[in-house]
């Protein structure tokens, strides 16, 4: 929203008092604006932050309840170690501008931080919400490969990739320098660049292409295939409850992730002084996203019932963060109605690469890599058919092209298709080495006898609490569980009364 001396002054009176006084109010109509701005983003990068306890909790609910602990512990370290990385690294080689198409190189450890350019303004708020993002993107990797990981691949594969797996491709596509990105001024990836607003493609399906190389590399559980028939076991998880939990933290999370993400608010469409500006396309990509999450749940529940008889709560919550992961890349630049046709396919989506990986013998304790890389990726695709002409010139300027299926011809789609094999093709010739080399060298996996025991039992002293998985038939009941450390001394008084 912008202050012009030379409209307000003739106002005031032509005179060079007025001059100066006009110059004065919007000098300090300028500084509001950032301050609004700057609140704004801080407080969605607050929302985002509050993913991780929802990651958490859904991470925890989803493993056995002897991994408890270990899956905690991973997910604060997630956070921990991404937040040196990415302070050291990460957003120089995604938004260090000036730069070239392909990494970014200024801003290493936040130098010249806080400053303001042509190529936009980069203040501390910008690198704490980026830099949620980056964590996010390591969090959904570590479910990929929960309970039978060593621990210092978890600091390794997370540290790597916050620093410098997901830093450049959000370069690529977010930055006003990236090859694909929407936001350059010239020379656009077929006169569009690739449309992922909030990350389909550069959070979740880096994400979850890294997790599926992880899971895929480390091997599958002990007893998840293999049963009496030959076939696979499920090995549920110990806690609906942390689940359940966990999804409605993410969806609360969600709506800083996809609204928060136009990073400001106080922009007006058209004429000053309208009710119609960026705020109202805030609202709008928090009601597509709250359709198109919804829409996945409810055609999970029924998907699965006719599929399997019976209603799951833990389906249907992986179906809701389903949706939630598509309709991230086109939130802001489609209809309600569209939102509801991007759900609806990701819940199918989502139940088809379940069924794949049962198939391929595939193993991932909180179907990341089928929700984050699968759904991830049809969410650019949805974005490339149904983004509206109107919106897609709001948010990206007018004269670009939109969606096939709202008239606006392939090249939308075409720069998505590009971004879909791109990430993948990235994330896997960095992140599939690494995890080979972990394995090589012997610090990718737990032995099996500490699996079967469980590593809160083995790596961290003790279980979280009593339990029983009546999965694990091999298990006896448990003999260790973390306490709290009483004193040990008895008074003579208590002594006696106990003679």
């Amino acid at each position: 929203m912008s202050c012009n001396a030379d409209e307000l002054f003739p106002l005031l009176g032509n005179s060079a008092n007025a001059t100066a006084a006009a110059t004065y109010l919007c000098d300090r109509f300028k500084t509001v604006t950032y301050a609004v701005d700057t609140t704004y983003l801080l407080f969605s990068t607050y929302l985002v932050f509050a993913m991780q306890l929802g990651f958490a909790m859904l991470c925890a609910g989803s493993v056995r309840a002897k991994s408890t602990m270990n899956i905690m512990l991973i997910n604060v370290l997630d956070a921990a170690a991404g937040s040196l990385s990415y302070y050291l690294f990460g957003f120089a080689f995604a938004f260090g501008a000036p730069s070239n198409p392909f990494i970014g190189h200024h801003f290493f450890a936040l130098k010249n931080v806080p400053s303001s350019s042509d190529a936009g303004t980069f203040d501390y708020s910008l690198f704490l919400y980026q830099w949620a993002f980056a964590i996010a993107a390591a969090g959904i990797t570590s479910g990929s490969i929960a309970e039978r990981t060593k621990f210092v691949a978890y600091l390794i594969y997370s540290f790597f990739l916050t620093g410098f797996v997901y830093p450049v491709v959000s370069h690529w596509f977010w930055s006003v320098d990236g090859w694909a990105s929407p936001f350059k001024t010239d020379n656009l990836l077929f006169g569009s660049g690739a449309i992922d607003f909030a990350g389909s493609g550069v959070v979740h399906m880096v994400g979850g292409i890294a997790g599926l190389w992880g899971a895929f590399i480390v091997g599958p559980r002990i007893g998840r295939f293999g049963g009496g028939s030959g076939g696979s076991v499920i090995l549920r998880g110990h806690s609906g409850s942390l689940v359940v939990l966990g999804t409605f933290l993410l969806w609360f999370g969600w709506y800083g992730f996809n609204p928060g993400s136009f990073l400001t608010i106080l922009k007006p469409y058209g004429a000053p002084g309208g009710f119609y500006g960026q705020w109202s396309a805030v609202s709008r990509t928090a009601v597509t996203t709250t359709l198109a999450g919804s829409t996945a749940a409810l055609t999970t529940l029924f998907g699965k019932r006719m599929l399997v008889g019976h209603w799951n709560v833990i389906d249907v919550c992986n179906g809701l963060l389903g949706g939630f992961a598509a309709i991230t890349s086109g939130c802001s630049v489609v209809e309600p109605w569209a939102a509801i046709i991007c759900g609806f396919v990701a819940a199918w989506v989502l139940i088809g690469f379940n069924k794949l990986a049962e198939l391929v013998k595939y193993d991932d304790p909180l179907e990341a890599a089928q929700l984050h890389g699968g759904c991830g990726a049809w969410g650019l695709l949805f974005t490339g058919l149904f983004a509206k002409e109107r919106y897609v010139g709001e948010v990206y300027g007018s004269g670009r092209p939109y969606g096939l299926f709202m008239g606006g011809g392939g090249k939308l789609f075409a720069a998505q298709v590009i971004q879909i094999l791109v990430i993948f093709g990235w994330v896997t010739a960095l992140m599939a080495p690494l995890f080979l080399i972990l394995k090589a060298v012997g610090l990718l996996r737990i032995s099996s006898k500490d699996e079967m025991a469980g590593l809160d039992l083995t790596k961290h002293g003790g279980f979280a609490y009593v339990y029983h998985d009546e999965d694990d038939p091999s298990q006896r009941p448990p003999q260790f569980m973390t306490t709290r450390v009483e004193p040990t001394s008895i008074t003579p008084e208590r002594q006696s009364n106990n003679v």
